[in-house]
């Protein structure tokens, strides 16, 4: 049942387990859910699981129950509930389960942030000195502490699911509200990095936009560099300081996700799933999509389509067991 806002906030529930108890109740099973909050999102993971391919957004993460680990460069970026992740851009990653059960499940939220909000906060002044931590990595990633500045506005937030008609109006100040204590924490200079219109992350950014739009063109990165003002080598230098690969690896791995994602949901072969996403020749595809997804297309795809049929046998239950079984078969001796 979904909780009244005075279960939200029952006297003597810490904020975790206010979140919790609002996330837990919104998210019937397994699976990633959507709310009326334009950018919020809930998941709910009922067991640990080995890092997943994900592509990640200027957003924050809480887990509310439960641990998470997100990877990026080969860099382990662990959190739990004392903790919040936070990305800058626009990146490539691996999303890794630490601690679930279906006892007690991993909960939590997203949060996407706007980049413009940021930009406004940080113009009007106000705000801690910028810190620059010498030999820190630069990556757009880092892990802070979840403070109760931070945890309030949060809980402000999911309040407001229980009031539709508020949500227009309230949603967008709270949203703001939390833009802020994120550039008040001590990840501040994360969000910083691509806040500051002149400022190299700005820049990175805006090369990530063009390079999603034209993905499928030949990437010329001294072009794409004086596109945002910046000297190749500079470019080149800042762009894989941030996401921890190169402008090329980035468009590759762009091109190989579109490509899973038209083989699995658009049935398309591998040739030409290739071929739409800018490759010229399928063996180099197969060997670049074995190298990021550990197979070779064909059985990568069998393999998910297979996992995901089975899901749907165990929740159609066991009369359709048998069924699910025949289909699967027929699928793996004619695909393609």
């Amino acid at each position: 049942m979904t909780p009244r806002p005075h279960d939200t906030v029952a006297p003597g529930r810490s904020p975790h387990e206010a979140m919790a108890h609002a996330i837990g109740a919104r998210t019937p099973g397994v699976g990633d859910y959507a709310t009326p909050i334009a950018g919020l999102s809930f998941f709910r993971r009922d067991a640990p699981a080995p890092p997943v391919v994900c592509m990640v957004e200027p957003s924050i993460v809480l887990v509310a129950q439960g641990a998470k680990q997100l990877w990026v460069g080969g860099a382990a970026y662990p959190y739990d509930t004392s903790q919040f992740l936070v990305t800058s851009l626009d990146m490539p990653a691996n999303s890794e389960v630490k601690a679930a059960s279906a006892a007690q499940p991993c909960l939590g939220l997203v949060l996407k942030l706007d980049v413009r909000t940021l930009a406004e906060l940080a113009a009007q002044g106000g705000l801690p000195p910028h810190r620059d931590r010498r030999g820190s990595s630069g990556v757009g990633v880092g892990i802070g502490t979840a403070t109760a500045a931070l945890l309030a506005p949060i809980g402000r937030l999911l309040e407001l699911l229980e009031e539709p008609d508020a949500i227009p109006v309230l949603a967008p100040l709270i949203h703001r509200e939390i833009h802020y204590r994120l550039l008040m924490s001590d990840q501040a200079d994360k969000l910083r990095q691509i806040a500051s219109v002149d400022g190299q992350g700005h820049r990175i950014a805006r090369a990530i936009d063009w390079l999603k739009l034209n993905y499928t063109s030949p990437l010329r990165v001294d072009e794409l560099a004086a596109r945002v003002q910046m000297s190749a080598p500079t470019f080149h230098h800042h762009f894989r300081q941030l996401t921890a690969m190169s402008p090329l690896q980035y468009q590759k791995w762009l091109r190989l996700n579109e490509a899973k994602r038209l083989m699995l949901n658009e049935h398309c072969d591998a040739a030409s799933a290739a071929f739409k996403v800018g490759y010229e020749s399928p063996s180099q595809f197969s060997r670049e999509y074995s190298r990021l997804f550990g197979a070779p297309p064909r059985r990568d795809i069998e393999v998910l389509r297979g996992g995901a049929r089975n899901v749907e046998a165990l929740v159609a239950g066991a009369a359709n067991t048998a069924t699910t079984d025949l289909e699967l078969q027929a699928a793996a001796s004619s695909s393609d």
